[in-house]
């Protein structure tokens, strides 16, 4: 390898993207377009990056099975950097076993990483811990060391683990410190800052007030019983109901524990589930039949009772009930949640991540389009949308991956 590919592949190391541009932007050697590709995701050139690293991949001969394996990492990186989530994590595994296989570790287990962290993206929990599990981190390199820990911070507040996440956050910190590379810095701050960002609202005896994520915690500890409108589920002590699929029941649920401790009017509960300002016997005949599914399915947690003038929610074993809300109410907002990591995502990669149809994804990006809270750039395949962060609140932990014992 001459002595500009070296300074350029050091200047990348470093995060200099421009420094190694310098020394390799006109050549067209495969070493060369390899690192002026990386250089130019650096740069958050996605298109011209993935464009550079495959015709690389191309320009190394059948026998540098090493040099193609590396460029199928960068190629894997650069689409997760831009959101394509949908790229052949076949090829990327058979990548890393052939670099495991040659003896390079570091860039084995960076492919080992950005499994990892796809897996987070779309909310997998256990397969990204599993794929972290395999890394003995503290013999990597303190860039990509740091880069395993955020996606194990990451994972811990998805999970609700304050403490877990902020000692990762820790490691993290140090990594990037000794790493030196000032956009990894500014990584990990910002992970820093959603710890002190309120992730979810209390609505309780009709007051209201935001939630960090030590909160959200110690209230899953607690005796109460919670609504968790961020998931659509009854829980207390560990033991929940799902009212994911019965979104009429759920509305009712919460309509009860917003009203706890007193009842709430049936003429309230009719206007909110049929959308009537003039109910009639045969709403109030579908509001009986509605209460009485819901009892039975909280008939473990809670019994509904009616009143003279409604119905009361009473908990079995609870000293207090609570509704658990999204830090922004709004129709989409889950995607809104993805949006506000201020990168831009393509409509197949959001349907992969929420787990529901490309078709549903599109509707709800044009509702949001419509109304200003979004934008997109591009035509067709290329189309990407991006949505500015929601001042004051974190909005991507609590709205699409399971709570600790769902």
């Amino acid at each position: 390898m001459d002595s500009l590919i070296t300074a350029a592949a050091r200047a990348l190391a470093a995060g200099d993207p421009l420094g190694a541009l310098k020394r390799v932007a006109l050549r067209d050697d495969a070493p060369a377009l390899a690192l002026r590709g990386i250089a130019m995701a650096q740069l958050g050139d996605f298109a011209k990056a993935k464009v550079l690293v495959r015709r690389a991949a191309r320009a190394f001969g059948s026998k540098e099975s090493i040099a193609r394996a590396r460029c199928v990492v960068a190629d894997a990186e650069i689409a997760l950097a831009s959101r394509d989530l949908g790229w052949p994590t076949e090829t990327l595994d058979a990548a890393r076993i052939t670099l495991e296989n040659h003896g390079d570790r570091t860039n084995a287990a960076h492919a080992r990483y950005l499994e990892s962290r796809r897996w987070l993206l779309i909310g997998r929990l256990d397969e990204a811990e599993r794929a972290l599990a395999t890394l003995a981190l503290d013999t990597l390199p303190p860039a990509l060391m740091t880069a395993c820990e955020l996606v194990t911070a990451g994972v811990a507040m998805h999970r609700l683990r304050a403490g877990d996440a902020r000692a990762a956050l820790s490691r993290a910190e140090c990594g990037a410190r000794l790493a030196g590379i000032p956009a990894l810095i500014a990584e990990v701050e910002s992970a820093w800052l959603t710890l002190d960002t309120p992730v979810a609202r209390l609505l309780a005896r009709g007051s209201e007030r935001n939630l960090l994520l030590d909160d959200v915690e110690a209230l899953m500890a607690s005796h109460g019983l919670i609504i968790d409108a961020c998931r659509n589920i009854v829980r207390h002590a560990g033991v929940f109901t799902s009212l994911a699929t019965r979104p009429v029941l759920f509305s009712l649920a919460r309509a009860l524990a917003e009203g706890w401790p007193a009842d709430v009017p049936r003429e309230a509960l009719i206007a909110l589930v049929f959308r009537t300002k003039h109910p009639d016997d045969s709403h109030r005949a579908r509001l009986r039949v509605e209460i009485g599914r819901l009892r039975d399915l909280l008939r473990p947690l809670a019994d509904v009772e009616a009143t003279p003038r409604g119905f009361i929610l009473i908990p079995r074993d609870a000293d207090e009930v609570v509704v658990l809300a999204r830090p922004v109410e709004e129709v989409h907002a889950s995607l809104l949640a993805f949006l506000a990591d201020g990168e831009a995502w393509s409509s197949s990669a959001l349907a992969l991540a929420l787990d529901t149809s490309q078709r549903n994804v599109q509707r709800g990006l044009e509702s949001l389009h419509a109304s200003g809270k979004v934008q997109s750039f591009g035509r067709g395949r290329a189309r990407r949308w991006i949505a500015p962060p929601m001042p004051g609140f974190t909005t991507s932990l609590l709205l699409t991956t399971p709570l600790p014992g769902d």
